[in-house]
């Protein structure tokens, strides 16, 4: 009797989701109900998924600070994570290979914890050259493909560059624009949350 009511207690347990970004996981400029954490939470509970998204999202982090920080955010055992850092190292035209050394880092790092890890990638901004963008952009397909983890290759993709679905800044979502966000990307989560083994 006590095993079963072990595995029902279990299998009750949401599964947490870790979102490890910068501004655009924390939600800068937006209502907390509205960021990409509670919105993407709400839409897996909508599909009747027990999960618990985790908001990680540091404004004007780069690759190196959420790297810095990670041993802190594992504090709150995720079993999944996304990972979505990168913007301000293009912002801040760093270096792609030291972006990549960071990135390499912080899943390898989730992966040795027993996370499932998603990457989502970002586009370097156009000022700085198709080069620097072409370095950029293949610094987390490779870091994807060499740590064999799920890849989301554009977290704005659909948003990105349209004024209607960004404020005014023009580079953070609208709440409007973080739903599509969250609708394009959920497959692609569903399918890292369906890796974890209840």
């Amino acid at each position: 009797m006590a095993a079963l009511v072990n595995a029902s207690t279990k299998a009750a347990a949401p599964v947490t989701l870790l979102a490890l970004g910068d501004s655009l996981t924390a939600g800068y400029g937006l209502p907390a109900t509205d960021s990409f954490p509670s919105q993407l939470q709400k839409a897996l509970q909508a599909k009747g998924r027990a999960v618990r998204v985790v908001n990680a999202g540091v404004s004007g982090d780069t690759s190196a600070g959420g790297l810095a920080r990670l041993d802190w955010a594992l504090a709150d055992k995720p079993q999944t994570a996304i990972v979505a850092l990168g913007a301000n190292d293009g912002l801040r035209g760093l270096d792609p290979a030291k972006m990549e050394a960071n990135l390499d880092a912080i899943v390898t790092k989730l992966q040795n914890a027993g996370v499932k890890v998603l990457l989502a990638g970002m586009e370097a901004p156009p000022n700085l050259g198709p080069d620097y963008g072409q370095a950029f952009r293949g610094a987390y397909a490779r870091v994807a493909e060499r740590r064999k983890v799920a890849f989301y290759p554009f977290f704005l993709d659909g948003v990105a560059a349209n004024p209607a679905l960004n404020q005014k800044d023009g580079l953070h979502p609208t709440a409007q624009g973080v739903a599509i966000i969250v609708g394009r990307m959920m497959p692609t989560v569903e399918k890292l949350l369906d890796q974890v083994r209840p």
